[in-house]
């Protein structure tokens, strides 16, 4: 719920769009439930030929039906049901458009946030996050959040509102019936709700996974001339391989759960169906509904599990989307930009020299001192030639200078003016 809420940050600038988007849902609902209330006439029409059957179905759509010309009335039926199918293909493809754009809007903000925020760090943030990490968060992750957008929680609302409408059908023509088919609703949520958190766990060790994986392969093609010096080829080669088979590992007992979620919620559905129909055919005999109805209400709750399934599948996507969500918040909430000063002044050209006092400088997490107790003075318009051996800190010293770190003591000073006073920017 915390990621989600998060989330709705990105969503939030998008809500007339998403209004539109939810009322195009609900009509294209709408259309499809009609459909579906046409069996009632149909019924009537096939099995009363000639007769002034006229069940009652949604919408009063049995008043539209003409009596006594079976032509008419299958002309007037035919025409019906082509009316509801292009309503409800032009409504579905309205709020599939506006979702996927929401999505993409959505997932744009969140790559510039996340790439201003990575421009912002100092360079011990990327001495602690390698390169294909944060490349990975950048590209990958946000295309999941966007998936997760555009096309998951689209489908979730849909099958919502579908599911609403088809249970809301079904209760329209017996209530009885439905009240006792709603009996099993609980113990579909409870599995839902297990299955839901097993699939988070897995796929937060997935990505886990194929993070250390990106880093193992980096790491071993990059200093690829020592591996092959030191003849450590088997090595990488098992290393990686126990890797990928964590990741494998992960990702098939995933599999296993959302393969295992759909069929055991259809089964149970279908056990409820069949409990259902001893007591319908005796709603029949009592005379409590005709025969059409009865055939209407098995459709809608039958046709109501169908939105049930997929809820479920979507939704155990949405939980693997989270996870990647949750590596962007990591990074997003993991700064380590320089400090300025609330009073930090503007660097103005320089006029003198740059004076290093007593400068001591070593890496983040690194014992080894780079730089020590260094005092030098560079006038304006002197050329310095820095000369020593790999590794002596001549590199270090630059960026220094530069400001890409501050020093561990000591001060740089810019015609007098400590860098450390001085606004970033400048």
């Amino acid at each position: 719920m915390k990621d989600f809420r998060r989330l709705l940050k990105y969503l939030r600038p998008h809500i007339f769009t998403f209004v539109l988007a939810t009322v195009a849902m609900i009509f294209a609902a709408l259309f499809e439930t009609a459909t579906g209330a046409l069996i009632v006439p149909i019924f009537d029409q096939a099995f009363n030929s000639g007769a002034a059957q006229k069940s009652e179905t949604l919408f009063n759509l049995q008043n539209f039906i003409p009596q006594n010309n079976w032509l008419s009335a299958w002309g007037t039926i035919s025409v019906l049901l082509l009316v509801f199918t292009i309503g409800g293909g032009i409504a579905e493809y309205f709020s599939s458009f506006l979702m996927a754009k929401i999505g993409q809007s959505a997932v744009l903000q969140l790559r510039q946030e996340l790439y201003e925020h990575l421009l912002a760090q100092s360079a011990n943030f990327f001495q602690k996050h390698r390169t294909n990490f944060l490349v990975a968060r950048l590209v990958t992750s946000a295309a999941a959040i966007e998936l997760a957008v555009s096309s998951n929680l689209r489908d979730v609302f849909r099958e919502s509102v579908m599911l609403i409408c088809f249970l809301g059908a079904a209760f329209y023509f017996n209530w009885r019936l439905m009240l006792g088919a709603l009996i099993v609703a609980p113990l579909i949520g409870i599995l839902t709700s297990k299955f839901s958190k097993s699939l988070r766990k897995l796929a937060e060790e997935s990505f886990a996974g194929n993070k250390l994986l990106n880093d193992t392969a980096q790491e071993t093609l990059a200093n690829y001339p020592i591996v092959q010096a030191y003849r450590a080829e088997e090595r990488e080669k098992s290393r990686f391989a126990n890797v990928a088979k964590i990741i494998a590992g992960a990702n098939l007992r995933s599999g296993k759960i959302a393969a295992l979620s759909p069929p055991i919620i259809s089964l149970i559905g279908i056990i409820a169906v069949v409990t259902l129909l001893f007591f319908g055919l005796r709603e029949i005999n009592t005379g409590r509904m005709e025969a059409a109805q009865f055939f209407a209400f098995l459709i809608f709750l039958f046709r109501s599990y169908d939105p049930m399934r997929k809820i479920s599948r979507q939704h155990n996507q949405i939980t693997q989307a989270f996870a990647a969500a949750r590596d962007v918040w990591d990074v997003l909430d993991a700064g380590d930009a320089l400090p300025e000063k609330p009073n930090a002044v503007e660097l103005k050209p320089l006029q003198d020299k740059i004076e290093l006092k007593n400068v001591s400088f070593n890496y983040l997490n690194e014992d080894k001192i780079i730089i020590k107790n260094l005092n030098l003075t560079i006038p304006k318009g002197a050329m310095v030639a820095l000369v020593g051996e790999s590794g002596g800190g001549k590199s270090s010293l630059i960026k220094l200078i530069q400001r890409l770190y501050d020093p561990t003591t000591g001060a740089i000073l810019w015609d007098e003016t400590d860098l450390r006073d001085a606004k970033i920017l400048s």
